[in-house]
């Protein structure tokens, strides 16, 4: 029997990210590599530079992230009920968010985090969400 999945998300921890920005784990798929997770970043957070190596998509629930400089700097701007999508391939310099933003965020595949000097630093896929998850767990119990 195919069975749907269900969260609630009240109840779940934040998981560190780092650098002031939390997650929660939604769904993880090893099937298609596709994972979706809530990210709750604090004031003047960022992520480092990065490679999608495969297609996103955000909704901003509240809050404000800056892409490429955001808008003013011919990058992105994107605020509460803001939908996104970030192809597969697509170069990003630091994501900022100037002020306290959540946003939903699904991922067709990995990232691959790079340096400031845009040097591979790591990859982010369903398989590491899947152990920090594990991770969180063994820690509370």
């Amino acid at each position: 029997m195919i069975e749907d999945t269900y969260v609630s998300t009240k109840d779940m921890p934040w998981l560190e990210f780092g650098a002031g920005i939390d997650f929660k784990i939604l769904r993880t798929s090893q099937e298609t590599g596709a994972w979706t997770v809530l990210f709750r970043c604090a004031k003047g957070a960022a992520f480092n530079p990065h490679r999608h190596l495969g297609g996103g998509e955000y909704l901003v629930l509240k809050g404000r992230m800056e892409v490429r400089g955001g808008a003013e700097k011919g990058g992105i701007t994107a605020t509460t009920g803001d939908y996104g999508y970030e192809p597969n391939g697509v170069l990003h310099d630091e994501t900022f968010f100037p002020e306290p933003t959540e946003l939903y965020f699904t991922n067709f595949g990995a990232i691959q985090f790079l340096t400031p000097e845009l040097e591979p630093d790591f990859v982010l896929d369903f398989a590491m969400l899947e152990e920090l998850g594990r991770s969180a767990k063994r820690q509370a119990a």
